[in-house]
């Protein structure tokens, strides 16, 4: 990590968009020490108010003026909605060069649709962390745009590796990655919460059941990190046939709960293909 760090150590950033998701690794940034809090420049569309509290929260440098400061960066990172990401370039392409480095964490925006937005051949790398990142525990996919090298990547990496893990991939599977990872959180919290409904219904007071659940997540997610099993054998062994997980199974079979994820994942991954066509220059 020293030497990945090293390559950032005079390296300028601009966040273009200052969200949940840029906030998360602007403090995952600042507390692994990657980057100085002098080194990070962050805008958005209105939100002065979002802006200050940035600002005071981790003496970063924030900006409205595209002109004066853009140029003088090394890294842009697009932190915005997939709707607004050709109108934000259309106001900023002129003030960008090909020798920045361009890292996008939009859903289904690919490197090509950003390239030619930019009217450049610039280096430009396609993310999809998730939100996860605030507690520093996102996996984060990346993969280099036509103009990329892997000492572009290796600068991404660095700096995604401040929210969590990070894996390489061809471009071509991160809308599969966004389907499951990228949007994965929020079904964990739906089960969460119907098992919240559940202990409710049964009796348990809502702080016990919080923690007996998030302990259950934890424990379950080391498990699976730390053996070859499949899930399917892990499931099995906490099952003893007429027993009460077999009791419990039963009901989610019945109801099609294995399938309706699985359909719920495929859904989201066309979501975001469609979402690269949608906002693709490209048609």
């Amino acid at each position: 990590m020293k030497e990945r760090t090293h390559m950032l150590a005079n390296k300028k950033v601009a966040f273009i968009g200052a969200g949940s998701m840029a906030e998360a690794m602007i403090s995952g940034i600042l507390t692994k020490k990657i980057l100085l809090p002098q080194q990070i420049n962050v805008t958005n569309r209105s939100n002065k108010e979002k802006l200050l509290l940035l600002q005071e929260q981790y003496h970063v440098n924030t900006f409205y003026n595209y002109q004066e400061v853009l140029p003088k960066m090394d890294i842009i990172i697009f932190a915005i909605k997939p709707k607004d990401i050709a109108e934000t370039i259309g106001k900023i392409k002129e003030f960008t060069t090909n020798k920045q480095i361009f890292i996008s964490i939009l859903a289904g925006v690919s490197t090509s649709c950003i390239s030619q937005l930019l009217c450049h051949e610039a280096p430009i790398i396609r993310t999809m962390p998730n939100t996860s990142a605030a507690v520093g525990q996102s996996i984060t996919a990346i993969s280099g745009g036509s103009s990329a090298k892997e000492e572009h990547t290796m600068l991404a990496e660095t700096l995604f590796k401040a929210i969590g893990e990070v894996v390489t991939v061809e471009e071509q599977k991160l809308d599969a990655i966004t389907g499951l990872s990228g949007s994965g959180p929020a079904y964990i919290y739906y089960l969460i919460e119907a098992m919240e409904i559940g202990a409710k219904e049964i009796g348990l007071d809502e702080e016990l059941a919080k923690q007996l659940i998030a302990q259950v997540l934890i424990g379950a997610a080391e498990r699976i990190k730390s053996t070859t099993l499949s899930s399917k054998t892990l499931y099995k062994q906490v099952m003893s046939p007429g027993g009460t997980t077999e009791a419990g199974f039963k009901v989610l079979e019945s109801f099609q709960y294995q399938e309706a994820m699985v359909e719920c994942i495929k859904r989201a991954a066309q979501r975001s293909t469609e979402l690269g066509k949608q906002y693709s220059v490209v048609k």
